[in-house]
């Protein structure tokens, strides 16, 4: 299991775009999709946007507080280094994303990834395919 923490409501963005678009929309994580870029809460849906074509969409804050919606097919190509905390696997969703997770940290985003603590915690590497998490890819 792999712990999530997004930035908006997601029940309430997967209820609003399933009704608008008329299809099945999920929350997949949060993440920033260009380096250094902002974190956005990336969802999915099983047919390309009929306008824009993707599958993958994500909605963020800018520096205004003024939320934004674009495109976020890349985080197929993405990894996700995790570690093991008490309440399942957590990773950093930006490069300055600091996260206690237990007795040790992680941190990075997609940047880089770097842990530590009082231990050095067991580690796994996910993607996402298909709006879902996979640890075990080729």
């Amino acid at each position: 299991m792999v712990k999530h923490r997004p930035i908006t409501d997601t029940q309430k963005v997967s209820a609003l775009y399933t009704k608008k678009d008329n299809t099945p929309i999920k929350y997949v994580c949060t993440t920033s999709i260009q380096p250094r870029g902002v974190p956005m809460d990336v969802f999915y849906r099983d047919t390309p946007h009929p306008e824009f074509g993707n599958k993958y969409f994500g909605i963020c804050q800018n520096s205004l507080g003024v939320y934004m919606i674009g495109g976020a097919d890349k985080v197929e190509d993405l990894t996700f280094d995790c570690i093991e905390g008490p309440e399942g696997w957590e990773y950093s969703s930006h490069v300055h994303d600091f996260k206690y997770v237990g007795d040790s940290f992680i941190d990075g985003g997609r940047e880089y990834t770097r842990m530590g603590g009082n231990c050095i915690p067991p580690v796994k590497t996910f993607r996402v395919k298909d709006g879902e998490f996979a640890s075990d890819f080729s």
